[in-house]
């Protein structure tokens, strides 16, 4: 009998659980874009905890936190995202950005933070539309509504209770961040030119994990792909940012190549004694990077004069020999025959869907 009860116990508690992971399961679509690396939602839930501009960059930036997952220039390594801050009067936008080259930057989203006359907050993340297509806008969902436990009651003393909401909902207001922007201690951020010391690259980890392990903070926002319900409140404020908007010749040529379509160029990587394999673009950082392919043994040549990436199959895995953006990205074969891009890139799935 304790068995059995058991038994309908864990069953029960199973069928219980399964309609909420099918729910965040399903609660994305891939863009086919470099956006799918970086989720805005996990972001923004970052932004609103954090308790400054300064902590806010280090923690993005912080592979155990694994909400950066962006690797505009391709060689595998999560990139350096900064945040740059502007200001007018009670508008604030704090550009995320990432120095794909050494001569290039790109914009990946911004966050805009305005406060009215009757110092209401809004607080929104937009995305760049090369790195997530047009109009893609997250925002916090309000918070749940008092009512009444019975709508019909009409007595003068109704009882009120709140609707019990699926996931804690963040209070623009009472967010730790927008606090400190808003307070007399704030002092403006100034990214560092560089990645800092702290930073040190790490490898990208494939999409269908990216996803999996950012699923948390979508039950407390909304908008984003396909929703044309969440459009950018304070447009004075986003059109001043679109002025000068960054945008990087490298990021146009690689999504015009379908670089970025399915980022399953790591699995994780190789580890142990595989060697992981080179997506098809080579690696260059000029404007127009080349993208080479070898067949059978023959070696991999690169028709520019910037070095594509070549990747060997053999008892160990190809390295980086920087883990800095600006290193120019060059890999030794240890065979006579090195291959590049066979493996290609496969779509990891787990995008965005609403």
């Amino acid at each position: 009998m304790k068995n059995r009860f058991l038994s309908l116990f864990v069953l029960s508690m199973i069928l219980l659980s399964f309609p909420v992971f099918s729910q965040t399961e399903n609660d994305t679509t891939s863009l086919g874009l470099p956006g799918d690396n970086l989720d805005l939602y996990a972001v923004l839930d970052l932004f609103q905890k954090s308790k400054t501009i300064e902590e806010f960059e280090k923690t993005l930036n912080t592979e155990k936190t694994g909400i950066n997952n962006l690797d505009l220039n391709l060689d595998k390594k999560v990139d350096f995202i900064k945040v740059e801050t502007k200001q007018k009067d009670k508008d604030f936008t704090f550009i995320l950005q990432v120095d794909v080259t050494e001569k290039e930057k790109q914009d990946v989203a911004v966050i805009l933070v305005s406060k009215d006359k009757n110092d209401k907050v809004t607080l929104q993340i937009v995305g760049d539309k090369d790195l997530y297509g047009k109009d893609y806008v997250i925002e916090p969902k309000p918070a749940a509504p008092a009512t009444t436990a019975n709508p019909a009651y009409i007595g003068a003393d109704p009882v009120v209770v709140t609707v019990p909401a699926t996931t804690t909902v963040v209070v623009v207001e009472s967010a730790p961040i927008v606090q400190y922007v808003y307070s007399p201690v704030y002092v403006p951020y100034y990214p560092p030119a560089y990645p800092p010391p702290y930073f040190t690259a790490f490898a990208v980890v494939a999409i269908s994990v990216y996803h999996h392990n950012n699923y948390y903070p979508h039950g407390g926002y909304h908008g984003g792909y396909g929703n044309t319900t969440v459009v950018v409140h304070n447009t004075n404020n986003y059109n001043n940012y679109n002025n000068s908007r960054n945008t990087s010749n490298t990021v146009n040529h690689n999504n015009a190549n379908g670089n970025y379509k399915g980022n399953n160029a790591s699995n994780n990587a190789s580890r142990g004694s595989s060697a992981s394999k080179s997506p098809s673009a080579s690696k260059s950082p000029s404007a127009s990077p080349s993208t080479s392919q070898s067949k059978g043994s023959s070696a991999s040549k690169s028709p520019s004069a910037s070095p594509s990436t070549a990747q060997s199959k053999g008892s160990s895995a190809s390295k980086s020999p920087s883990t800095s953006n600006y290193s120019s990205q060059t890999s030794r074969s240890s065979s006579m025959g090195s291959r590049s891009g066979g493996g290609g890139s496969r779509g990891g799935g787990g995008g965005r869907r609403r």
